[in-house]
């Protein structure tokens, strides 16, 4: 279940809620389907909570929005974007331990 501190993200809302975010942003991109998006889901929602207000997590469902992940190159999910002023910071494929994401996070703060 996604947390609240977690951004619903759609192809519409990508631009105003990464792109142009005043802090960095963490994009997950999931499908309902996939069991390691499943299995990285509380991860990611503990991170939203851990770095409020420091860095907005958001998640994309690809199935929903094919535009965006497209656009990025996003080939095998889960995909997790780390955006900073509108660019990509860096990025990790798979469910990926906390430690490993905490550090993606750290290079944009």
């Amino acid at each position: 279940m996604a947390s609240d501190k977690v951004v619903q993200l759609s192809d519409d809302t990508f631009e105003n809620d990464v792109l142009k975010s005043s802090v960095p942003v963490l994009v997950d991109f999931w499908a309902s389907w996939c069991a390691p998006c499943k299995a990285i889901s509380p991860v990611v929602d503990g991170l939203a909570a851990e770095y409020e207000g420091k860095v907005k997590v958001g998640k994309l469902n690809v199935d929903e929005n094919p535009a965006t992940p497209g656009q990025y190159g996003v080939r095998g999910i889960p995909t997790l974007i780390l955006f900073k002023d509108g660019k990509i910071v860096d990025q990790v494929v798979g469910a990926v331990p906390k430690n490993q994401l905490e550090g993606l996070i750290k290079k944009a703060l």
